[in-house]
Formats: structure tokens, sequence, C-alpha cells
């Protein structure tokens, strides 16, 4: 859940505080990978097409960065595909599915 507020004619995303640690570790994530690979703030940032500030903002895991610029850091990383991890495992999902499952029901067998 989430409350969009609007302030200085900019819309703003506030979060619940478990939703903003969630994003919080996924920009910090980011920040390490950007560091384990030894790349700069600048060429991350040049490679991803954004500025420095927007890449700052990622890996502050700012909620008001769009999708997209979060794709684009990933893509500049090489971790694009990782997305591909995000619900992929839906175990409550499946679970749910499999309880509306129909059950076939068959008739007696005949003597």
């Amino acid at each position: 859940m989430f409350i969009l507020i609007d302030v200085m004619g900019r819309n703003s995303v506030i979060l619940l505080p478990k939703q903003q640690k969630l994003l919080s570790a996924l920009g910090e994530n980011i920040k390490l990978a950007r560091l384990r690979r030894g790349f700069s703030a600048e060429l991350v940032a040049e490679r991803a097409g954004i500025s420095r500030a927007s890449l700052w903002s990622v890996e502050k895991g700012s909620p008001s960065v769009a999708m997209g610029i979060y794709v684009s850091v990933l893509n500049a990383l090489n971790l694009e595909n990782d997305l591909l991890k995000v619900a992929a495992d839906d175990e409550l999902g499946r679970k749910l599915q499999d309880l509306n499952l129909p059950v076939r029901m068959r008739s007696p067998k005949s003597k």
C-alpha cells in the first residue's frame, strides 16, 4: 500500500515502512553490484542514460523513481534478467490456483 500526495505540483509516493525497507534494500543491492564491478556512478548513469542524481535515487531506494529507470540501471550492470526472478516462485498464488481447480467426479462403478 502506498499514498500518492501532490506536493507543489509533483506527485510524491509515500510507502509503508516495511515497503520502504524493501525498496531501500533493492537500492543497496544495486549499489553493491555497481561497486563490486568497479564501476563509477558516472559510468553507470551514462550507460543507463540517466543523470547521476537519478542513479543516486535508485541506490537510495527512492519510491518516486520510475520502474524503467531501475531497469535501465540493471541493464547497465548486466543484471536485467534478475527482474525475471520477481514472483517467479509464487507459492501462495500456486496454492490458491490449486484450490480453485475443478475436481472431476466419477460416477460410481456399476456392477
